[in-house]
């Protein structure tokens, strides 16, 4: 669940942006490349929303596991030696 799945090869697509100027005038300035800032942003931002939406699906089976493993205890409680 830690990766961003997506083809790294596939082509690459023009967008329209809208950025502050002073900002991008800084970022030019710098040699900072938009485009890959853009991505690796993207990554981590898709990477976050999956994640939290993969918590919001499956909250209902956690909180379920953890009452049950609370009121019962896990299967391997009897023989760990930690």
């Amino acid at each position: 669940m830690n990766a961003v799945e997506f083809h790294s090869t596939a082509a690459k697509k023009s967008a329209n942006l809208s950025i502050n100027a002073d900002l991008l005038q800084q970022a030019k300035q710098l040699n900072i490349n938009l485009s890959q800032t853009l991505e690796l942003q993207l990554i981590e931002l898709v990477r976050q929303a999956k994640q939290s939406q993969w918590l919001a699906d499956n909250r209902a089976a956690l909180d379920e596991y953890n009452r049950r493993i609370e009121s019962d205890g896990a299967f391997s409680d009897g023989l760990r030696r930690f």
